[in-house]
């Protein structure tokens, strides 16, 4: 082996180690929104483990809304299961920082055969979200399958505009823009003033009239 093919096998080596390291990375709650992702951006990828993954993404609120804390987030994803023989998806891993993991049902993956998750109806989410989320955000997870193991990803969290705006809603989601807190009004010196013009008049029976009188 010559000089120079010494040294870009070392760069591999090196760059392949970084990789598997920044791929077990995404625990704590700091990882949730690290890597933020175009809104527009579904994860698109293939596993080793013959599992193929598209459009994958977490439906969040519409454009301009926030999802609060206590919210929920439907998974929708596009399987291909290239194994020998068929399998099912029957978990998904979160964060707890984030919030709880729910699958109402395995989704069965027949061999060879795309399978779409999360249409007509989620069957995939995560509930009780700890954070209020805006989308954009990414999210890693572990998707549980019964033969090809767990597979890591992370999944953008997408708001729901454009081509997205076809699937159900998020749960929890607000349907319009956050609006601006405004101070909750108090009794204000003229609403005093009516009040006690107006029950002077009566004759000051109430007590806060007596109060006015003093």
């Amino acid at each position: 082996m010559t000089r120079n093919s010494r040294h870009r096998a070392i760069v591999a080596a090196a760059f392949l180690a970084a990789v598997s390291a920044l791929a077990g990375c995404g625990a704590g709650t700091d990882a949730i929104t690290n890597r933020p992702y175009s809104p527009t951006e579904a994860l698109t990828t293939k596993t080793p483990q013959g599992i193929d993954i598209s459009q994958a993404f977490f439906l969040g609120p519409d454009s301009g809304a926030t999802l609060p804390v206590g919210g929920a987030l439907p998974l929708y994803l596009s399987v291909v299961n290239t194994q020998a023989g068929t399998d099912q998806l029957v978990g998904l891993g979160v964060d707890p920082a984030l919030g709880t993991a729910k699958v109402t049902a395995p989704v069965a993956l027949p061999q060879n055969e795309r399978v779409g998750v999360g249409r007509p109806t989620p069957t995939i989410l995560i509930e009780g979200l700890k954070k209020p989320l805006r989308g954009g955000e990414s999210i890693p997870v572990q998707l549980q399958f019964a033969n090809a193991g767990i597979i890591q990803v992370r999944v953008p969290v997408i708001t729901r505009s454009r081509e997205y705006t076809a699937y159900p809603q998020a749960p929890g989601a607000s349907a319009a823009p956050t609006p601006t807190p405004t101070p909750t009004p108090t009794q204000t010196g003229a609403e005093t003033g009516t009040d006690t013009n107006s029950t002077q008049t009566d004759g000051a029976e109430t007590s806060g009239n007596e109060t006015g009188g003093h």
